[in-house]
């Protein structure tokens, strides 16, 4: 029988994965200092909303979607009472309009009943939201509070967490317990948005540009053309 004499790759240890993640963290920084997150709000309320609204859907046009949608409605209340067909049109060209719509609405509602209006500041309160998981929560207790119980993954960290050998998880709660592992506490907050705004410019998902990444000397998918999840 013919021996096997193809190259072995090193598996790489936690300890070494961590130390490269650290790295890739002061490169992402250095190139990205103006990273932060894309949506546009004022108040906890509106980035709930706009993030509910961001499912399957572009930070570009939810944002041009709330411009006109905070003025109109500025408080649980309002969407608590909204009419669900006047609400669906109000945001069509997000997508999916009719379920978000129902959400939102029952969002309202839930807040008003429950919270008194406010939206809370913890992970198991806000999962008890109609159409809020993980990512929604993470994103809006990250950013409107400054508080990190998670990482928030969307389709850019899962594909940079991918080709960057960080995760090979299936699902996006197993990529978060991965990068929890790996990505210091004091970044939960930070980290994503700069796979975010590296996942833009370099790193996308049909045409990675890794002649120009700074990440290339350290990244085990260079060279691949993942599609996008």
């Amino acid at each position: 029988m013919p021996v096997d004499s193809s190259p072995q790759t090193k598996q790489e240890t936690i300890v070494e994965k961590q130390k490269r993640v650290k790295d890739i963290i002061a490169r992402l920084k250095k190139a990205y200092p103006e990273a932060t997150c894309s949506l546009r709000y004022e108040n906890p309320l509106e980035l709930l909303v706009a993030t509910i609204l961001s499912a399957q859907c572009t930070d570009e046009r939810v944002n041009l979607v709330t411009e006109t949608l905070f003025r109109k409605y500025r408080s649980a209340v309002d969407y608590a009472q909204a009419d669900v067909a006047e609400l669906e049109q109000d945001i069509r060209s997000t997508g999916f309009y009719r379920n978000k719509a129902r959400n939102i609405q029952g969002t309202g509602k839930r807040l008003v009943e429950a919270f008194k209006g406010k939206v809370p500041r913890t992970m198991e309160e806000l999962l008890t939201l109609p159409g809020v998981a993980r990512k929604t929560a993470n994103v809006v207790l990250g950013n409107a509070f400054g508080k990190a119980p998670g990482v928030v993954v969307d389709t850019h960290v899962t594909r940079l967490s991918a080709r960057l050998d960080l995760s090979q998880a299936p699902n996006p709660e197993k990529i978060e317990v991965d990068l929890m592992k790996l990505v210091p506490e004091k970044h939960w907050v930070m980290f994503p948005h700069w796979l975010i705004f590296h996942g833009r410019a370099v790193c996308k998902a049909r045409s990675p540009q890794c002649g120009v990444c700074v990440l290339a000397d350290i990244c085990p998918g260079k060279g691949t053309d993942t599609k996008d999840s």
